[in-house]
């Protein structure tokens, strides 16, 4: 990407993060070899609902960095934001950290370090198949 990331708006990079945490959840899911359309969205609740996402922060705060940890507290604290039904404030505000972590982590290009944090965030979630 050809954005320099202090141009880039804390609202846009919870956009893209939101986006970049998306397609994580779907490569992983048809790697685990599930299919059918109901059956991958069902799983995918397991990742991307608000309370899910502020579970998987609290497992990833020890491992971040500096620079990854400020840009997750911007997040944070952003303000505004539809709080779904489903999260507390505090969850939905966790999830928009997570959210801005990754959009970072995409706009620097560390496709590396997206796959290592995912995959510490959710080691504990379980699926089946169907």
């Amino acid at each position: 990407m050809h954005i320099k990331i202090k141009e880039i708006s804390t609202e846009a990079l919870a956009y893209l993060g939101d986006c970049v945490i998306e397609l994580c959840v779907r490569e992983h899911l048809v790697g685990k070899g599930i299919s059918g359309s109901g059956n991958l969205n069902r799983a995918s609740l397991l990742f991307v609902k608000a309370s899910a996402q502020a579970r998987a922060m609290q497992r990833l705060l020890p491992l971040l960095t500096e620079d990854e940890l400020a840009v997750f507290k911007r997040g944070r604290n952003m303000s505004g934001g539809n709080v779904p039904k489903s999260a507390t404030m505090s969850e939905y505000r966790a999830a928009t950290g997570m959210e801005c972590l990754f959009g970072y982590l995409h706009v620097l290009e560390k496709s590396d370090r997206i796959k290592e944090l995912f995959s510490a965030a959710y080691a504990d979630v379980e699926i089946s198949k169907n």
